[in-house]
């Protein structure tokens, strides 16, 4: 696998949180799309993380298929 899988989710995920904000206006987001807006960032750290881990691996010259989707609750534990 090369890395446009992830970077097209990625893509789509960008694409809905833009457009559930352009949705929201200046009335704010509802209960429900602030809780999908949640779930978007959550999964676009994973993304990003598998990303990552993959680019990691081939500048190192390791296998960037050994990569692994980690779990939301490591990815969201790590500090900015």
């Amino acid at each position: 696998m090369n890395d446009r899988p992830v970077m097209a989710r990625i893509n789509a995920l960008a694409a809905e949180e833009e457009d559930l904000w352009a949705r929201a206006g200046g009335d704010g987001v509802t209960p429900g799309e602030r809780r999908r807006l949640e779930e978007i960032g959550v999964e676009l750290d994973r993304c990003y993380d598998f990303l990552h881990q993959r680019q990691a691996r081939r500048a190192a010259g390791l296998d960037p298929e050994d990569a692994r989707v980690r779990p939301p609750d490591v990815v969201e534990e790590y500090e900015q």
